[in-house]
C-alpha cells in the first residue's frame, strides 16, 4: 500500500501526520520525504544514514565545430534551454528538463548529453522505519525529477508513506501519482478551507481516492466540516489543538512518543486507510487522470 500525505499549503501538519502515521503502523514501513525543497522528517527521528547518492538530469553539450547553427534544437525545445545566436548555440542548463529531444533532432550529431546534478537522495534507518529523502540543490528549480528518484528507490516494505510537497503544483502531482490513497491535511480556518478545495480538485483530477485529516481541530470554525459533508469527503482523523503537540513539534519529537494518547488515534488512522484502499470509489473520487506534469 502506498499512501501520500498532502496538503494545499505548507504549515498544516503534513509532515507531522506522515511521520506519526508511519510510526504507528506496527510493522516495517518506508517513508519517502518528497518535500525535497525542505525535507524535515529526519529532524524528528534518530536515524542512521545507510546510503547517499547524487541525482542529476542529462543536459545538452554542443560541439561548436560540428554545429551548423540550423536551429532545429532551439525550435524543438519548449523550455528555451537552447538559443542560436549568430555562429554559436547557447545552452541554459537550468532551463533544461532533460528530455533528450535536442540531441535526437540535431542533423549533424553535434549535441551530446552530460549529467547535471540537481540534488541528492539519502537513505536512513531507525528500527522498522526506513527513510528515503530527497534534498534539492540550493537555487535549483526543477523538482519533479528528484521526487521521481526518491520514489524509485527499491524496497520491500508492505507500507509506503509519502510526505508530499505542499501545494498543488507539478511537484505535488509527481509525489502522489500512482499512489493507492491520498490523505489531505488541512486546518479549520478560511485559509485552510481555500487550500483544501484546491487540493481536492487536484487529487480528483489525478484520479486517486482520498480523505481528510484536520489538524488543530477546535481552533477555527466549522466550514471545513461543512465542505467535506457537502462533497461527500470522509474525515479520518481530527488532531486536537493542544499545547503539548506544539511543544513536541518545537522540540523535534514525534507526537506518538511525547503525547502517548495520540498513538491509538494514528494507529486507527492507519487501519482506516488500509480499509479504505479496498474500495474503488472513496472521497468523491472521479474517473480519469491527468499526465499534465512530466
Amino acid at each position: 500500500m502506498i499512501v501520500a500525505i498532502a496538503s494545499g499549503k505548507g504549515g498544516t501538519g503534513k509532515t507531522t501526520v506522515a511521520l506519526n502515521l508511519a510510526l504507528s503502523v506496527g510493522r516495517r514501513v518506508r517513508i519517502l520525504d518528497c518535500d525535497v525543497e525542505a525535507p524535515n522528517v529526519r529532524l524528528f527521528i534518530d536515524a542512521e544514514t545507510v546510503h547517499r547518492e547524487e541525482v542529476g538530469i542529462p543536459v545538452p553539450l554542443v560541439d561548436s565545430a560540428a554545429c551548423n547553427q540550423c536551429g532545429e534544437c532551439s525550435r524543438l525545445c519548449q523550455y528555451n534551454a537552447l538559443a542560436v545566436l549568430g555562429s554559436s548555440v547557447m545552452v541554459f542548463p537550468e532551463l533544461c528538463h532533460g528530455c533528450g529531444g535536442c540531441a535526437r533532432v540535431c542533423p549533424e550529431g553535434a549535441i551530446r548529453e552530460v549529467p547535471r546534478s540537481i540534488g541528492v537522495v539519502e537513505e536512513a534507518r531507525m528500527g522498522d522505519l526506513y527513510l528515503v529523502q530527497g534534498r534539492l540543490n540550493v537555487g535549483e528549480a526543477l523538482v519533479p525529477p528528484l521526487i521521481r528518484a526518491v520514489r524509485a528507490r527499491p524496497g520491500d516494505e508492505d507500507i509506503v508513506v509519502i510526505d508530499a510537497p505542499p501545494g498543488t503544483s507539478c511537484s505535488m502531482i509527481a509525489a502522489v501519482r500512482g499512489c493507492d490513497f491520498v490523505v489531505l491535511v488541512t486546518e479549520p480556518t478560511p485559509f485552510g478551507l481555500n487550500d483544501l478545495m484546491l487540493a481536492v480538485k487536484t487529487v480528483r483530477a489525478v484520479g486517486i481516492p482520498f480523505s481528510v485529516v484536520i489538524n488543530r481541530a477546535g481552533s477555527g470554525d466549522g466550514r471545513v466540516h461543512e465542505y467535506c459533508a457537502a462533497e461527500g469527503i470522509e474525515i479520518l482523523l481530527e488532531i486536537p489543538d493542544d499545547r503539548r503537540v506544539a511543544e513536541a513539534y518545537a522540540r523535534g519529537l514525534p507526537l506518538v512518543e511525547s503525547v502517548p494518547e495520540l498513538r491509538p488515534l494514528f494507529a486507527t488512522l492507519a487501519s482506516r486507510i488500509e480499509a479504505e484502499t479496498s474500495f474503488p470509489e472513496i472521497g468523491g473520487r472521479e474517473n480519469g487522470r491527468t499526465d499534465a506534469c512530466a
